[in-house]
């Protein structure tokens, strides 16, 4: 099933937070030079061009790329330890809400190995999400920062 699909709940995944206990072994990581690829192809799939790219800077953990089409300016953020990239309103240090659901074009970044996620699946409620899978260090940061929505939790610049 898909990632975004009602039935089954969204599995966030060891490290989806951007943290762990020093202790945890290290965190995957998405390649920026990947997500960088995958951004200049989907401008061309939408006969646009790339706006910006800019890598992940402590303590966000996500990229964020625009792309300029016919339609006006498109935001991504791409994550930095899962392939997952959400569309957002604008450019921002952080995120709460403004996901927004992606271009039709943004599905060549699916072909690409990554993961598409709509905005009804990035604003619904974190208690909605399979988190069996979270470290102790997540729920820490995640009972200090208090995020409300599955977006707000994957796409984060809690330090």
């Amino acid at each position: 099933m898909k990632a975004d699909s009602p039935q089954v709940a969204f599995r966030l995944e060891r490290g989806s937070t951007g943290f762990r206990h020093s202790r945890d072994s290290p965190l995957p990581e998405t390649d920026p030079r990947a997500c960088r690829t995958v951004w200049y192809a989907a401008a061309r799939a939408a006969c646009g061009q790339v706006g910006t790219f800019a890598e992940q800077q402590y303590p966000q953990n996500f990229h964020s790329a625009t792309i300029n089409d016919r339609d006006g300016v498109h935001v991504a953020l791409f994550h930095a330890q899962y392939p997952l990239i959400a569309f957002v309103d604008d450019l921002r240090y952080w995120y709460a809400d403004g996901f927004q659901d992606p271009p039709a074009w943004a599905a060549s970044l699916n072909d690409c190995g990554f993961t598409v996620l709509s905005a009804s699946l990035l604003m619904a409620p974190l208690a909605e999400a399979d988190t069996a899978a979270l470290s102790t260090a997540e729920w820490s940061q995640i009972k200090h920062w208090k995020p409300q929505t599955l977006g707000a939790t994957l796409f984060n610049s809690w330090d």
